[in-house]
């Protein structure tokens, strides 16, 4: 568990974010500044387009901000590194791969012996709760057990920085749920600075220490609302009173941006 004295991992330093489409300029970020601190689990909520999304890929090295930096431990970043491990809603697996395979495929990247790779794959599969499915295919898994792969690779490779795009939210309700619970376990195990992006309210309490509220487009930080509800959480916590008053303080937060856009 982080606290706001431990130190910087990520910083996003007046980070602005601009496109070219087809009707002129658009700015996805405008001046977003946020320190997330080491082992930190910040969730990012906010309407659709308010740069979520556009943000996590700027941290990730998949896209460059147009001004102002991201730094990861005081460097800025130049690309994508084994230091960040990207998890997509999409789960984005090779299909032509096993599950084993898949899991290993980053640390074949890096040079890792064989022996090692075994050893490493086998547990994150064992974390995850997949090593009788090893030998299977992506298209012999359902939904849940695609993203459980998706997560045991990512942590595979030890990045210090774990950036999750919604990663449920193609899920159904049951599977959701579980997969947040071992989520929590696994980070409170491996100790991760995780930047885990969601549309829905009640999934970044359950997870966060610190929930990041941001504006519509253009996107920068509303609020940060740090989550005083100890860990572990569970289903329970949702029924708590602290719950009910920080989902409706976070909710209400999100539909002002929302209506904001309508106008």
């Amino acid at each position: 568990m982080a606290g706001n004295d431990s130190a910087v991992k990520v910083k996003i330093d007046h980070v602005v974010k601009k496109f070219n489409s087809r009707n002129g300029e658009v700015v996805a970020l405008n001046g977003m500044d946020l320190d997330v601190h080491e082992n930190e689990f910040v969730c990012v909520v906010g309407p659709s387009g308010c740069g979520k999304s556009t943000i996590l890929n700027i941290i990730g090295g998949l896209e460059a901000p147009t001004e102002g930096s991201v730094l990861v431990d005081g460097k800025p970043v130049e690309g994508p590194g084994p230091d960040r491990g990207i998890v997509f809603q999409q789960y984005a697996l090779f299909p032509w791969l096993t599950v084993e395979k898949n899991v290993e495929f980053g640390l074949k990247l890096q040079g890792v012996d064989k022996e090692e790779r075994a050893e490493i794959t086998h547990k994150y599969l064992k974390m995850v709760d997949l090593e009788a499915f090893a030998k299977s295919y992506p298209k012999e898994l359902s939904g849940g057990m695609k993203q459980r792969v998706a997560i045991a690779r990512a942590y595979a490779v030890n990045p210090k920085v774990l950036l999750m795009d919604e990663p449920f939210g193609a899920l159904d309700a049951q599977t959701r749920t579980q997969l947040q619970s071992e989520l929590l376990e696994t980070w409170e195990k491996e100790q991760k600075t995780c930047f885990f992006i969601t549309h829905d309210v009640e999934e970044a309490i359950i997870l966060a220490e610190r929930v990041v509220v941001m504006c519509a487009r253009p996107g920068r930080v509303k609020d940060v609302v740090d989550i005083d509800i100890p860990y572990p959480r569970d289903q329970k916590t949702k029924m708590s009173p602290r719950f009910l008053e920080l989902k409706n303080y976070i909710w209400n937060q999100v539909y002002q941006e929302y209506l904001a856009v309508r106008k």
